[in-house]
Order: C-alpha cells, then sequence, then structure tokens
C-alpha cells in the first residue's frame, strides 16, 4: 500500500466511517449489564482478557460479546469487523481491551460507557505506543496524535505504581491523569489459585508424559519484527541443551500468539523439547516451569510471583535495544543473568543452585508487580460498577 493511498485509507476509515458506524447505534438505550471484548490482533481472548470474560460470563445478568478486529491482516475483512464491532459497542456499558486500537480511539463514546485497558503485560519491559516515537519501531509523533491508538480509557489497569510513569508516556497522558490504576493485573489471579496450578500440572504431564520426574525450562521469547510480520528467534542450540541438559530436565518453547511460522524442533531433539505453543496458555506454563528464559518480553513480571530463577537469551541485544528501547536499562532492570549463548545457559543451568539469586527476584517483584495479589480483578469489577452506581 502507497503512502498516499495509506494516508486515505486512515482518513477514510478512523475519520469517516467509524465514527459514523458508531454514532449510528449510539442512540440505542444503554444496556446496563453488556460487556464488549475486543481483541485488535490475535483470533482468540488472551490473558486478562479471557479470565474476565469468563468471570463475567458466570454472572447471569450479564450480556457478553467478543469481536476480533484483526487490524494487521486483510484490511476489507478489518473493516467488516471493526463495522460489526462498533456496532455492538454503541450500547455496551462495559468495553474491554487489551492493546492499543485505533477503532475504539477514534470515536466520541457516550458517557455512560465505560472503556477499561487492561493492557497485555504487566510492569514496563521495552517501550510501545507514543514512547516509540523516536525508535526505529515506531512511527512518527505526527501520525500517532493524528491517529491515535490510545484514547477513550476511563481505567488502565497496571501492576503496581511504579509503572504507572511508563504507561502514561506510552499512551501520551498527563502526569496529573488519573485513569493508570495501579489495582493489579487481572490474569495474574489465575497463578494465585491452587486448583488451576493442579489442572497445569496434570495437563503438562498428560501432554508432554517425559515431564515426569524431571525439572522444567520454559522458553518463551517475544517475537522479532513488526506485528503483522513477526518472526520468532532461533539462535537456540536445542541439540547442545539436550546433550548437556536432557537427563534432569525437559524444554517447553513457548513462541509469541502473533508468530505465524515456527521454527520447527530437529527431530534428534523431540524427546526433549516441545513447542507447546497451541496447547497450553501463558499462565499455565508460568505455573510448571521451575526455570523461565526468556529475552525482552514482559511475562517475566508475572513469572516473578513464583520467585524461581530466569534467565535472559539476549543474543541480540544491541540490535533489538536499537529498535525497539526499555523503559529501564536492561542490564539493572533484568531478574536474572543476561546471556548471549545457549552455552552460557547450559552453565547457568547446571550451577543454578549456587547461583541463584532469589531475593534479587523477590526485590523485582515487590518493585513491579506489588499490587498483584490474586485479587486484582475482584477489584476491577467493584471499581467499574461503583461506576455505573454512581450515575
Amino acid at each position: 500500500m502507497s503512502k498516499k493511498i495509506k494516508r486515505l485509507y486512515l482518513f477514510l476509515t478512523l475519520k469517516l466511517l467509524f465514527p459514523w458506524q458508531y454514532r449510528r447505534f449510539r442512540k440505542l438505550p444503554l444496556k446496563k449489564w453488556k460487556a464488549v471484548f475486543i481483541e485488535a490482533n490475535l483470533t482468540q481472548l488472551s490473558g486478562s482478557l479471557r479470565f474476565l470474560y469468563q468471570v463475567l460470563c458466570s454472572e447471569e445478568e450479564m450480556e457478553v460479546s467478543v469481536h476480533y478486529l484483526m487490524e494487521s491482516g486483510n484490511k476489507w475483512k478489518f473493516i467488516q469487523n471493526a463495522m460489526a464491532c462498533l456496532k455492538d459497542c454503541a450500547d455496551a456499558h462495559y468495553i474491554f481491551l487489551c492493546e492499543g486500537s485505533r477503532v475504539i480511539s477514534c470515536i466520541e463514546p457516550r458517557e455512560e460507557t465505560v472503556i477499561t485497558q487492561l493492557w497485555h503485560g504487566c510492569g514496563a519491559f521495552k517501550k510501545f505506543g507514543f514512547s516509540t516515537c523516536e525508535e526505529l519501531f515506531g512511527g512518527s509523533r505526527e501520525e500517532y496524535l493524528k491517529y491515535n491508538y490510545y484514547k477513550n480509557y476511563d481505567y488502565i489497569t497496571v501492576s503496581s505504581p511504579e509503572v504507572i510513569w511508563a504507561y502514561q508516556e506510552a499512551m501520551n497522558l498527563p502526569k496529573e491523569d488519573k485513569s493508570v490504576v495501579p489495582i493489579g493485573v487481572s490474569c495474574t489471579d489465575l497463578l494465585f489459585r491452587e486448583k488451576f496450578q493442579k489442572a497445569a500440572q496434570k495437563k503438562l504431564h498428560d501432554i508432554c508424559p517425559a515431564a515426569k520426574g524431571k525439572k522444567v525450562m520454559l522458553y518463551a521469547p517475544t517475537f522479532r519484527g513488526s506485528v503483522g510480520g513477526a518472526k520468532a528467534p532461533d539462535a537456540m542450540d536445542l541439540c547442545l541443551m539436550q546433550e548437556k541438559l536432557g537427563k534432569d530436565w525437559i524444554l517447553l518453547i513457548k513462541q509469541h500468539p502473533v508468530v505465524k511460522q515456527r521454527p520447527e524442533v530437529p527431530k534428534e531433539c523431540q524427546s526433549f523439547a516441545y513447542d507447546v505453543s497451541d496447547a497450553f496458555v501463558i499462565e499455565e506454563l508460568l505455573c510448571v516451569s521451575d526455570l523461565c528464559i526468556s529475552d525482552y518480553s514482559s511475562l517475566v513480571f508475572e513469572y516473578s510471583l513464583f520467585e524461581r530463577p530466569m534467565l535472559f537469551f539476549a543474543y541480540d541485544f544491541e540490535e533489538y535495544g536499537e529498535w525497539r528501547g526499555f523503559y529501564y536499562d536492561y542490564h539493572e532492570l533484568t531478574p536474572g543473568p543476561v546471556v548471549h549463548t545457549t552455552q552460557e545457559i547450559v552453565d547457568y543451568v547446571l550451577h543454578l543452585k549456587e547461583r541463584f539469586d532469589r531475593k534479587q527476584v523477590a526485590d523485582f517483584k515487590e518493585k513491579f508487580m506489588s499490587a498483584c495479589d490474586g485479587h486484582a480483578t475482584e477489584r476491577l469489577l467493584e471499581m467499574i460498577k461503583k461506576e455505573k452506581t454512581d450515575e
């Protein structure tokens, strides 16, 4: 799509068509017990949306619907999805998102509707939104202001007071803005539930019988490139990992959900390494893992709730850091060793008992996850329903 056609497309959809569609239906009576969930780019509910959806579906009076916009996919299909979503949102009392969306940001919501941004990660790791305007990853500030992804939120829930500033910066909010609320992140409530933990462990043994009697490493990297063309990293030497660690460990691989083509696990390593990207949600894998290997993914914030060992496989740190940028100094932030080769991973795991610093992880948890105590969803529902009662 040429720049001229893209500008015309954005203007016609975000300035004319979508606002018109919402205005057509916002005159309908408000449905006080209606909630709409919106996924911008995925084909199934993720994280906090999935958990909150299950909670609200259990309430008999609630009318709940879900829309998958697929903003990074086929443009005509996206327009159809957006038009259906906006019609549905027009008489809804509650709207929930976990990612930026120009569709919701381009309308003028009715005053009674409460729009909550749950976001799809905890803490504040790699930059996003307006924070990336000066980075290679981001667009121009002028374009971000003209077609904003982060408008119309009544609430933005975050994992601790420490990270409020980062979300204000990313969403172009003034420092005095009170919409960023450190009440905890809904999906983390699952990690405190013993029933969920036990079910995840049973599922692991059912799907990967080799895990019985062995320790579990989780490799959960973020994607490389743009969301539309996301690629998985493939620098880990799985054969070396199996040779050195296969006696006592198995490796579970969870690729980022926007990655469409995943590296295959070599046949000779398939009794040690398992790609479980489709078989498990990330919360299940966090529960069953004895050690987490990541790179620049915010899932390490959730994993810190267990105070277990973490490794940061940042083999492309210079390139990634220059491209994306971080809210904190990467090497000061990470609550575990930063490594650049598979051999370094092996060496750390072999000497895990003497090298793991639990206090480092505990301090990290206290700083970035202090509002996550297993009751974030309760506080969220109390907050938004109070909004309704006060009308």
